[in-house]
């Protein structure tokens, strides 16, 4: 077995770590916005948006990411004879995944908000708008955060997918490096980061929901 400086190895697995934490905040950042659009579509009164948007959430929920990522790269290469490079072309694929389940989780916490409450916003004449903004939204917001944090979780582990575009990120760097070492300790510290990002997401949903109970 090859000798293993373990603080050069800490070094190599800590940069990599910022390429994971680009692809996850960068996901975060661009699908909770599309997830809104994608939810107004869903619960749309006009049914062709409505069913096309249906149908775009059945193929997205429905296939692997991992393909989703390989079309995202491949297809308009094949099909335009120009693509995206391998980053971006992976942060696409991710947001338009992730952007369908948090759409399907606010669509479920808009639809558990009980009729009553819209009508009495009407009766003291309150607008559509405002109805949503002060009314609705904030308890939506209460009712998502524990699906919400599941997916968030979920997600600091799937930016490990980006590797199958060749996107140098934490557990790509880590599997290379056992490779090379002959050892595996690289990927049980990679192991031991995923862990420590996903118990400060863990936390910041922890510290967010108490706040959402305190001022309810």
């Amino acid at each position: 077995m090859n000798n293993i400086n373990l603080k050069s190895l800490i070094n190599i697995l800590i940069e990599a770590t910022g390429t994971t934490l680009q692809v996850f905040l960068l996901t975060l950042i661009f699908s909770i916005p599309l997830a809104l659009v994608i939810c107004g579509g869903r619960m749309s009164k006009f049914k062709p948006l409505a069913m096309i948007t249906n149908i775009f959430l059945l193929i997205i929920r429905g296939t692997p990411l991992m393909l989703q990522l390989i079309i995202v790269y491949f297809a308009p290469l094949y099909i335009f004879h120009a693509g995206f490079d391998r980053f971006t072309a992976a942060i696409i694929a991710i947001v338009v995944n992730y952007a369908a389940y948090f759409a399907e989780i606010y669509r479920g916490g808009i639809q558990s908000i009980p009729i009553g409450q819209y009508e009495a916003a009407k009766i003291l004449g309150f607008s559509k708008d405002q109805t949503f903004r002060k009314i609705i939204l904030p308890q939506v917001i209460k009712k998502i955060m524990p699906a919400m944090g599941n997916e968030v979780i979920t997600l600091v582990k799937d930016t490990a997918l980006v590797q199958v575009l060749g996107v140098a990120e934490l557990f790509h760097v880590a599997k290379t490096q056992g490779g090379r070492l002959a050892s595996v300790i690289p990927l049980f510290i990679a192991g031991l980061i995923y862990f420590v990002l996903n118990a400060i997401v863990s936390a910041a949903f922890n510290f967010a929901e108490k706040k959402l109970d305190y001022y309810k």
